[in-house]
């Protein structure tokens, strides 16, 4: 996320890069990011008369729409001069894009303060891994696709993770066990 720009988010419905009807986000791996983040993905992407189309699109919920708004209308830096999204809203560096460790420090102080032990960004992919896999019925295909994956293989091996106070993963090691749910 340290790495997006303003111009990669089509928050509308039909937006002008015509790569995806409904809102959505490019992701781009840009080697020349003031704050130095970058994306993983190398899907190929251009910017043609200001509309950034391809790299990895991903759709977006209403709620992060919502967010975003809030986010440019009340906090946003008036004139950034660098079109990043997430910026340093205090300090001397207010108004700089704000740095991969950045997000990782704060993450990590919020989460020791509200007691959930240390807390790092990518245990997020886990959990969404697991969400899209509990709501589509298991369906690999659909959590590849939502997260952004490579193979069906990386969502089902790395990345789901069973809940384990879930009915149905209960009901079946009691069955396993030999024991009535």
């Amino acid at each position: 996320m340290c790495g997006l720009h303003l111009a990669d988010l089509h928050l509308r419905e039909e937006a002008a890069c015509g790569d995806c009807r409904a809102p959505h986000v490019h992701i781009c791996h840009r080697e020349t990011n003031a704050n130095r983040a970058r994306a993983k993905t190398k899907y190929p992407w251009s910017v043609e008369n200001g509309v950034v189309t391809g790299g990895l699109i991903k759709r977006v919920s209403p709620h992060m729409i919502h967010t975003y708004f809030e986010y440019i209308t009340s906090e946003y830096p008036k004139r950034p001069g660098h079109g990043m999204l997430l910026v340093q809203l205090h300090g001397p560096e207010r108004g700089q894009p704000w740095a991969t460790v950045g997000a990782r420090r704060m993450l990590g102080r919020a989460s020791l303060r509200a007691g959930l032990g240390k807390v790092k960004p990518h245990a997020f992919r886990h959990e969404f891994a697991s969400a899209v896999l509990d709501a589509s019925g298991g369906n690999l295909l659909v959590a590849r696709d939502a997260g952004g994956w490579a193979s069906t293989s990386t969502v089902d091996e790395i990345y789901a993770h069973v809940d384990i106070h879930d009915p149905a993963f209960d009901a079946a090691l009691r069955k396993v066990w030999g024991e009535r749910a």
